[in-house]
């Protein structure tokens, strides 16, 4: 802004300090758009890294390592701990030339036993293809039900004293709302082609026969993982009345019944049973993008349908 030389003074000082704010304004205006704009910067590149996969695990150094896999929540397709991320991971970890032995590093209180299943076959047959690499469990909190339906193939498991270990069983659960919808005047209306297509629907009485079907399917799931226990166990295991029942025992407890063979750390399995301190991460970890996706599939097509029927589950 020009000021006129012949302006009076009163009038010349009041125009220099409009202009002298004007200026201010003007850069604050500035300043602030380019703090916006590197803030907006900054978020997408947050978002990026989130979204980026950053493929295999970083190795520092040449030489011999342990592998460590983690099993981390509820073992379930489309989850973080899907059969198909611990299998993937496990078979980097089996057929990295400098992995010495590998650390299934297990925090789970169980979940569907087809997953839990596929990720055991899939041990055993690593362990059949690679017989120098030893895999053992090393079980922070909780290893229950189809965790430990997981665990039993490795060679040796390791545990805390405090870890929780066990629930050999098979449950399937669900709601009846029978009563609620006749105190509401609710009618349930429930077409069929098949006279067992509405199995176990919770708005509908309880129907005996189907009930005795479902206790075949509980019982017949719950064989096989008593078989695969006592397979992967053998001679170690030492049977009491409780054992397939779905109790839980500490971690001193479980190494007393065979259910675990001593106490150990990622770190001291490594160290001392491995001979290979130095510990690479083959853990496969969605991405958001990814996480996101599997969540709505999942949520999108049998979310609501397993709920509704409670399927078998090893938890």
């Amino acid at each position: 802004m020009t000021i006129p030389e012949n302006q009076p003074p009163w009038e010349r000082q009041l125009l220099e300090k409009l202009a002298l704010a004007t200026l201010q304004e003007q850069r604050l205006k500035r300043r602030w758009g380019v703090f916006f704009k590197l803030l907006g910067f900054a978020y997408l590149i947050a978002v990026l890294l989130l979204l980026v996969d950053w493929g295999a695990p970083e190795k520092l150094a040449d030489g011999k390592h342990t592998a460590v896999v983690l099993v981390n929540g509820t073992i379930e397709s489309g989850g973080e701990a899907s059969a198909q991320n611990i299998n993937d991971a496990l078979r980097s970890a089996f057929g990295d030339k400098d992995t010495a032995g590998v650390i299934l590093r297990v925090n789970s209180p169980g979940g569907s036993p087809v997953q839990a299943g596929i990720v055991h076959d899939e041990i055993r047959r690593l362990r059949s293809k690679h017989p120098q690499i030893s895999l053992y469990v090393v079980v922070e909190d909780l290893c229950a039900s189809g965790g430990y339906y997981v665990a039993v193939a490795a060679d040796k498991i390791f545990v805390d004293k405090a870890s929780i270990v066990g629930s050999i069983g098979v449950l399937m659960d669900g709601f009846g709302f029978t009563g609620t919808m006749d105190k509401l005047g609710v009618e349930r209306r429930l077409l069929t082609a098949g006279v067992n297509k509405g199995f176990l629907d919770p708005f509908s009485p309880q129907d005996a026969e189907q009930k005795r079907h479902a206790q075949v399917l509980l019982t017949e799931i719950h064989r096989q993982f008593i078989d695969v226990v006592r397979k992967g166990r053998g001679e170690r295991l030492k049977e009491t009345p409780e054992m397939f029942s779905g109790l839980m025992w500490t971690g001193t407890q479980s190494i007393q019944l065979g259910l675990a063979d001593g106490f150990g750390t990622v770190g001291s399995v490594a160290r001392e049973v491995i001979k290979a301190e130095r510990i690479v991460d083959f853990t496969i970890k969605d991405n958001l993008a990814e996480r996101f996706a599997k969540r709505l599939r999942a949520d999108a097509t049998v979310g609501s349908l397993l709920g509704a029927l409670g399927l078998p589950a090893l938890r």
